[in-house]
């Protein structure tokens, strides 16, 4: 039998529960954890009973320590690792490659609240309190997707969205002894997991899972499913206001608002008026002090501390929403004893004015259990981001108690590369050391593995708890935000906190920017790693200007050219100017009627298959079109491009099928299909295979 390095076990199980500590009498159960989802001023709270939150996952077991020459290693759930992301192999693969492996095996009270794959073959068995009967036996995927339907198709309702958010399950499942989950399946085929735990003091009552709690439990469940769906239900919105305005000159730091007392702040809307608001969201930076902290406890240009980042991306999740008319919006519950004080500093050249309210309600001060609410910005420019050359870049550092809530990145990738596989930025882990833990108690598998996505997706999306409001393109080129909000599988941590991100991508990309945002909650003490915000720190960032793709990785063997080059002149067209477009610019053409069509003459220069690939502009103005590669469909899942989309402005690429050419001029022709919808077109790669 072949046994993994156990070093996670070790890490994860390294703290001291104290004989004396008393837990709560209160027990847990599933519907208590359920409630939890949802419970935003909970966090505020230092948990009682304590526990610890840790993560197995199938992270590559060569990664031993920072100074080790493995620490960087990816070989992390794609299968043929050279030493099986377990903590056992509990049976060697048969003579068809299937094998028994241990992916936890814990001895102590907790809870299941956080399950994630990108892809799992074969079948999980889990095992709660020491039952001999497995209370789940069925498909891996179903089990870290939709475990509450996997086990109850008739009585589970469809919770795709909210308990299910993109490639994470959110669905609560406590035991009071102990839980052990064994994977079956080929170790060669595709095997990405998480399982985050939350570990309680022994003695902690909890009452453990039973599939009869996904009926038993419908009112949580349904309430839970009411707000995940829609946060604007928590009502949060509802107290005494507390309304400002103001203007801030360029240059001025100014108080805004002050309140007294021992209240708690429910709600926090905040809107930015300028003549430049993406560059005024970055240059306005965001401090609040709470009880008379000279260090401010919120630190953060405003649009970074509302989730938006350049400009304004909508989204809508439990803690933070954003607006499309910039209305921005924060649900995180900040209680204080004595005061608040919120500043805003204009760093930027401009004048700006500022608009909203808070909404507060009484609150009672708890001695060793109330926490400030705390979030800390920091930014990076000018990186080289490198497969060769990793870097953990640190988003926290801090000593003191407290419970990490959430996390956010904003990026400017400018990588010339134009396909995902090539420039994608994330390749690298999250990295979560706590108190005196030598080893991460959070080991990744990926950056968008964290975030609660997979496969270096492109695609904008938001839930209650993770989201991608902003992926400029192509592919994961240009302006990037990532967030995730640790509500139900929060972090608590003793005396010390630390969170890294391995910065590891496809390409060697230089210039790059990594802007990076905790949000946590602390006692009175708390110090980190936090300096001021100096005017370098939010430089107005723009992508570099004429940039041309290249062929790396996904976009090898291939050719480019503009499309405003090879366009024919039978139809009107203009040429849009930016930065996100090859060249600088982008040539948009509006038809004039149903069925008008537009020629692009592509050069072949040698016979062969190739894929034709279109760059193209997406927003919500665009229309679309027929496309046609001679008298050919454009691929075999249609002929139709859409470059309709709410989602901001993009750049994304639409393939072709793989076809044979003779060498010569072959010609794309797009036929609108909405009179006076434009089309923008960026530049067309011919991609041998």
């Amino acid at each position: 039998m072949i046994i993994a390095k156990n070093r996670l076990a070790f890490a994860l199980f390294a703290f001291v529960l104290t004989a004396w500590a008393i837990p709560s009498k209160a027990q847990i159960t599933t519907g208590t954890l359920i409630n939890e989802m949802v419970n935003l001023k909970n966090l505020a709270e230092y948990p009682e009973p304590y526990y610890n939150t840790v993560q197995f996952s199938s992270y590559d077991r060569r990664s031993t320590t920072p100074d080790s020459p493995d620490w960087f290693q990816n070989a992390d759930g794609f299968g043929k690792e050279p030493i099986p992301g377990f903590e056992k192999v509990l049976r060697e693969p048969n003579d068809k490659g299937i094998g028994e492996y241990l992916i936890c095996d814990i001895n102590k009270p907790g809870a299941i609240v956080r399950l994630w794959t990108a892809a799992i073959n074969g079948t999980i068995r889990m095992y709660l309190d020491g039952d001999t009967e497995p209370v789940y036996n069925g498909n891996a995927n179903d089990f870290f997707t939709k475990v509450y339907y996997a086990m109850s198709p008739e009585t589970a309702p469809n919770l795709s969205g909210t308990f299910s958010q993109n490639t994470a399950g959110y669905y609560p499942i406590p035991f009071a002894k102990s839980c052990k989950i064994i994977w079956e399946g080929e170790l060669n085929a595709l095997h990405f997991y998480h399982v985050n735990v939350r570990l309680y003091e022994e003695g902690t009552k909890i009452k453990t899972f039973k599939v009869s709690d996904i009926q038993k439990y419908s009112k949580e469940i349904n309430r839970a499913h009411s707000i995940l769906s829609n946060p604007d239900n928590l009502q949060a919105e509802i107290g005494e206001i507390n309304a400002f305005a103001a203007n801030v000159a360029s240059g001025i730091e100014q108080e805004i608002l002050i309140i007294k007392g021992s209240k708690g702040i429910k709600y926090l809307e905040m809107e930015v008026h300028s003549n430049d608001p993406e560059t005024a969201l970055r240059q306005t930076v965001l401090r609040i002090s709470f009880d008379g902290a000279s260090d401010p406890q919120v630190q953060s240009p405003v649009g970074d501390f509302f989730g938006t980042a350049q400009g304004i991306n909508p989204f809508q999740s439990l803690p933070l929403s954003v607006e499309k008319n910039g209305k921005l919006i924060c649900r995180y519950y900040m209680p204080f004893k004595d005061s608040v004080s919120i500043k805003i500093e204009n760093l930027g050249g401009n004048n700006i004015a500022l608009s909203g309210k808070i909404v507060t309600e009484e609150y009672k001060w708890i001695n060793d259990q109330s926490m400030y609410f705390r979030a800390r910005w920091k930014v990076d420019h000018d990186l080289l981001s490198s497969y060769d050359q990793p870097s953990d870049i640190p988003y926290l550092l801090t000593q003191g108690k407290g419970v990490c809530v959430g996390a956010a990145a904003h990026m400017m990738n400018p990588s010339n590369v134009p396909s995902t596989y090539g420039n994608w930025w994330g390749e690298g882990d999250e990295k979560i050391f706590v108190d005196d833990n030598p080893f991460p108690v959070f080991f990744g598998t990926g950056s968008e593995d964290y975030y609660n996505y997979a496969w270096s997706s492109p695609a904008i999306f938001h839930h209650a708890y993770c989201g991608q409001p902003r992926n400029d393109g192509p592919g994961t080129k240009g302006f990037v935000t990532n967030y995730r909000w640790h509500i139900i599988d929060n972090i608590p941590f003793k005396n010390h906190f630390a969170f890294y991100m391995e910065l590891l991508s496809h390409e060697p990309v230089p210039g790059y920017t990594y802007g990076r945002i905790i949000y946590h909650y602390g006692f009175k003490g708390m110090h980190d790693d936090n300096k001021r915000i100096s005017k370098g720190d939010v430089r107005a960032l723009q992508l570099p200007e004429k940039w041309f793709p290249v062929g790396k990785k996904g976009s090898a063997y291939s050719v480019f050219y503009q499309a405003e080059d090879i366009v024919s002149n039978e139809q009107e067209f203009k040429l849009k100017p930016g930065n996100l477009w090859a060249g600088g610019q982008l040539l948009e053409w509006i038809p004039e009627k149903n069925g008008d069509q537009i020629t692009l003459k592509l050069p072949i220069l040698q016979d062969g298959n190739y894929v034709i690939h279109v760059t193209a502009q997406l927003n919500d103005q665009s229309g679309s079109c027929i496309a046609r590669i001679g008298d050919s469909e454009f691929n075999d899942r249609g002929s139709e491009i859409n470059l309709n989309t709410n989602d901001g402005i993009l750049s994304r690429t639409f393939s072709s099928s793989k076809q044979s050419f003779e060498q010569g001029i072959q010609k794309l022709t797009l036929e609108a299909k909405e009179a006076g919808k434009p089309l923008g077109i960026d530049f067309i790669w011919i991609q041998r295979r």
